[in-house]
């Protein structure tokens, strides 16, 4: 027997079709689902057919600057693990993470690192 899981989103839009409000819904094929409001989100996917990626980027009025860093730091971070995990291309991954890293120091997420000077 397969299950299925799924994910809603709802944007609530402004008059000027700017997103209000973002919230995710997740059903894990039980009746258990869970529902979070969040202030951005990055989608992606990727067409089997075409070999191109589709992005869904949105954030709302009220996400702040340094809220918009920490989420492009988590996400970098995300994707070298990610990237590592699948393609066991640890050379690339670690590259990855150097430049996160530097990211992370660049917007005060992270100290920078004293060694480097």
């Amino acid at each position: 027997m397969s299950t299925k899981s799924s994910i809603n989103i709802d944007v609530h839009l402004d008059e000027n079709k700017v997103p209000e409000k973002i919230i995710w819904k997740s059903k894990d094929g039980t009746e258990s689902e869970q529902s979070r409001e969040c202030k951005a989100m990055l989608l992606s996917f990727f067409d089997e057919e075409t070999k191109d990626t589709f992005k869904i980027d949105l954030w709302t009025k009220e996400m702040q600057t340094v809220e918009m860093d920490r989420l492009v730091f988590q996400t970098l971070r995300g994707l070298a693990d990610t990237y590592n995990n699948a393609t066991r291309n640890v050379k690339l991954a670690n590259a990855m993470r150097q430049f996160v890293e530097y990211f992370g120091e660049e917007t005060e997420i992270i100290p920078k690192n004293q060694e480097k000077a």
